[in-house]
């Protein structure tokens, strides 16, 4: 609803909308579900005024956390995420005060034993920032926001679909926990990603 409000109900000339009604069509919402709520936010049906509100704060050992959150009552939606933090240990910070840690960034995954060569070739002809191959073999693509449709058809196109493909907030720098840590950490995690208003969860933390 966000993204339609914002740029619009075409999800030719809407990137933004076209990546979120993949999203919900991978999570099964049926389409009569994705086009009522398009239409409430282009104002062809009356609806709740949503808005994307942004939290940071801190998990265990440190970790620096962001929560998305999307709303209709921001004063509930703000208790639920300090009660989250507070009660398992982490604690709600001011605005600005972990976002640097992290990069918006349009992240693609391929899978172990995918061809190195043809994605990385591909990948930055199309304009990507980097390709990077982890020590297990995993390929990650990525690309400026605004690029991201753009190098993940490149790639499609070649026959190369990624496993992960999403635009997000990557971590610039990890944080390592001890084992009790990280069960710690994984609960705050599960506890915010319950909460009825929150859209995505972003960490540093080793888990």
């Amino acid at each position: 609803m966000v993204a339609a409000r914002q740029g619009g109900g075409d999800l030719v000339t809407n990137p933004r909308l076209r990546l979120a009604v993949e999203k919900a069509k991978a999570a099964n919402m049926p389409a009569d579900t994705i086009k009522r709520n398009i239409d409430k936010a282009t104002g062809q049906l009356e609806g709740v005024n949503y808005e994307e509100i942004r939290y940071e704060g801190y998990g265990i050992g440190g970790a620096a956390i962001m929560v998305d959150t999307m709303t209709d009552n921001k004063v509930r939606t703000v208790a639920e995420v300090r009660h989250a933090l507070s009660k398992h240990g982490g604690n709600l910070g001011t605005e600005g005060s972990v976002a640097f840690q992290f990069q918006h960034v349009g992240v693609m995954l391929f899978a172990p034993g995918s061809s190195e060569d043809q994605i990385l070739e591909c990948a930055l002809e199309a304009g990507a920032l980097d390709v990077i191959t982890s020590e297990d073999g995993v390929i990650e693509v990525l690309t400026e926001p605004a690029h991201f449709e753009v190098v993940k058809e490149a790639l499609t196109q070649k026959g190369l679909v990624a496993e992960v493909a999403e635009v997000t907030m990557r971590a610039e720098n990890s944080i390592e926990l001890s084992a009790d840590d990280q069960v710690k950490m994984q609960k705050i995690l599960d506890v915010l990603e319950d909460l009825d208003d929150v859209q995505e969860v972003y960490h540093n933390a080793l888990l």
